[in-house]
């Protein structure tokens, strides 16, 4: 795409499915590298990843030679496989269904990378679907909670 210059930064947020705390310190890092991996594989850049045990937060410089959903359903699909390869989880590893995507300015764009680098300490005050619905609120996106990511089963 010769004389094509943009500049698309968007944060996705995806969970385990369920919401079930599986990502574990010990491989944690594995994943992110393996995550940036993929983005990087479809000539996207990734700012900045971080989570918790139960979802992931990614920042990145979009490039709009593929849809976003595609390029969400690589990730989330290769990295499900990796998981399930290395023998990470007892069962099968599974990302939930959907995904979160805010788009930001540039001049916001170190603000969102410290606050994905801040995730733990955020989530010692917030919960990940109180955190996900004021994403949303902020963002001015309607949805319906029945269709949030889908609670611990217990």
């Amino acid at each position: 795409m010769a004389n094509t210059y943009t500049q698309i930064h968007i944060q996705a947020v995806f969970a385990v499915q369920n919401r079930v705390s599986l990502i574990l310190p010990t491989w944690k890092d594995e994943l992110y590298k393996y995550i940036t991996a993929i983005v990087s594989k479809y000539e996207h850049k990734l700012l900045q990843i971080n989570g918790m045990p139960d979802h992931i937060h990614l920042l990145l410089g979009f490039r709009p030679t593929q849809s976003l959903s595609d390029l969400m359903q690589e990730v989330k699909q290769d990295s499900s496989k990796w998981i399930n390869s290395k023998g990470f989880v007892k069962g099968k590893f599974s990302w939930q269904g959907g995904y979160g995507a805010f788009s930001y300015s540039k001049d916001q764009v170190p603000r969102v990378i410290h606050y994905i680098q801040n995730q733990e300490n955020h989530h010692k005050k917030q919960c990940f679907l109180d955190e996900y619905e004021d994403l949303l609120k902020t963002h001015e996106i309607e949805y319906d909670k029945r269709y949030i990511f889908k609670p611990i089963e217990e």
